[in-house]
């Protein structure tokens, strides 16, 4: 069995080494940032392309290399037909929800912020769509009120590769079973970027929590800004301090020895902040 394996991060790394160990790769397809994926090609002796593989880039790479079956772990990059059509038996992806729900980029992060209770990780057929394929096989994973992006991330490594396995495991012998997805119940959630963690003091007081852990280290971080500087804020607790509802919202109630911060329904005490600059009581986070 050969594989063709399109990867990224360190998420597909430790797929990908575990694959390795099992298999012959025939190729990787990979982006410029993920060194260690470069690097581990380097060493095995794997053919690789980093970058963009669209418009024939990757196609041309891969044409004269034959696998059997092409797995998608953690890739950036969206793939076109040619692509999808190299594998003598099977492309598939694995995303990280439970489709339809969720199509898109970074799903674990919108989870969270949408204060999920669960989340999953789905093995489906690659079409020219966003994550529109055909469903092969879903795993269920809890998502804790603790739980940050990361901590959903490292849930996910536990599993990625068993579901490869089962997923290839199947396709040898010839027992997958594809369920069409439905439309009716797709949601889809876009591109996430730093510039797009700016918390809003006027959300309640547990949306600014989801938002807070989703984001938090080592993701860019929710922020604010006091007085034109910016302030990442990377974990937050509710707090039971009284406030006049009057105030505004984002106006620091205590300063020491955390801040504590009126919303609309009650205060967040932010615990742990990427910043040096001392906030003073009656001034606000905007």
């Amino acid at each position: 069995m050969v594989l063709g394996v399109l990867t990224s991060g360190n998420l597909g790394l430790n797929t990908l080494v575990q694959l390795e160990s099992r298999f012959t790769i025939g190729f990787v397809l990979t982006d410029f940032n993920s060194i260690n994926i470069i690097n581990f090609c380097q060493l095995k002796q794997i053919p690789y392309y980093s970058g963009n593989p669209r418009n024939n880039r990757g196609y041309n790479f891969i044409k004269n290399i034959p696998v059997d079956i092409i797995a998608s772990i953690n890739y950036l990059f969206l793939i076109e037909k040619d692509i999808i059509n190299h594998s003598g038996k099977l492309t598939f992806n694995i995303h990280g929800s439970l489709l339809p729900k969720y199509r898109g980029r970074t799903p674990h992060v919108w989870a969270i912020i949408n204060n999920e209770k669960e989340t999953g990780i789905t093995a489906h057929i690659i079409d020219e769509g966003c994550d529109s394929g055909g469903i092969i096989k879903q795993i269920v994973i809890p998502i804790d009120i603790l739980d940050t992006g990361n901590d959903v991330l490292e849930k996910y490594k536990k599993y990625y590769f068993k579901l490869v396995l089962d997923v290839i495991s199947n396709c040898e012998n010839k027992k997958l079973l594809i369920i069409k997805q439905s439309e009716a119940l797709a949601t889809y959630f876009g591109k996430r970027t730093p510039s797009d963690g700016k918390i809003e003091w006027s959300w309640q007081r547990e949306r600014i929590y989801n938002w807070v852990r989703a984001q938090c280290y080592p993701y860019p971080g929710a922020f604010a800004f006091y007085k034109k500087t910016k302030i990442i804020i990377d974990t937050v607790k509710f707090s039971e301090i009284g406030f006049n509802a009057s105030m505004d919202n984002g106006i620091v109630l205590v300063n020491r020895p955390n801040i504590i911060v009126k919303t609309p329904n009650g205060a967040l005490e932010l615990t742990k902040l990427r910043t040096q600059i001392k906030l003073e009581v009656g001034n606000k986070l905007i």
